[in-house]
């Protein structure tokens, strides 16, 4: 079966049709998240530094929480069955990750995974902490902790891949204050 090429819509014209680029020639592009062009970045040496930090403290936000819940470290399950197995091996998991992550040469990406898992495992331990108590500080410290984990997150993820300033220091942030409210929670 053929087609008449008179009746078949024309092929759209390619992009862009006029006018200047979406972005300035003479760099690269803006990053799509933040609108800072990723020129612009520390280099590996200075995330490395922000990402590990920021791992290190999440993780000891972990700590502190799977104490507060009485969480031994011997609870860690390799197929978690319960809330505390999964919080324990989570928290086991993240060691590990922190012990390679000083092993290795600096990889943006792979840092802020390091950083987005440990955040994961304090939300995680605040969980299991939190659903032993609800008094405010405990709800609020399990808030800061989800919401670090999420900027932990989406600066790891996606385009981002740890080199985005804007969003590595909303992580900062974020994990500033899930330390503040663990602290406030008596966790710390």
């Amino acid at each position: 079966m053929t087609t008449d090429p008179a009746k078949s819509p024309p092929d759209p014209p390619p992009y862009p049709l006029s006018g200047p680029p979406p972005y300035p020639l003479s760099g690269p592009p803006p990053h799509p998240l933040s609108g800072s062009p990723s020129s612009d970045s520390p280099s590996a040496d200075t995330l490395r530094k922000l990402h590990a930090a920021r791992a290190r403290s999440a993780y000891d936000r972990a700590v502190a929480a799977c104490r507060h819940a009485g969480i031994a470290p011997d609870a860690a399950q390799t197929v978690p069955t319960s809330p505390v197995g999964r919080a324990a091996n989570a928290l086991r998991l993240s060691a590990q990750s922190l012990t390679t992550l000083a092993d290795t040469a600096p990889n943006p990406a792979a840092d802020a995974r390091c950083a987005r898992n440990a955040a994961a495992t304090a939300a995680l331990a605040a969980q299991v902490a939190a659903s032993q108590d609800d008094r405010t500080e405990t709800v609020a410290a399990l808030r800061t902790a989800l919401t670090a984990s999420r900027a932990a997150a989406t600066a790891a993820g996606g385009t981002a891949a740890g080199q985005d300033t804007a969003l590595t220091a909303e992580a900062d942030a974020t994990e500033e204050r899930a330390v503040e409210a663990a602290r406030k929670a008596g966790w710390m």
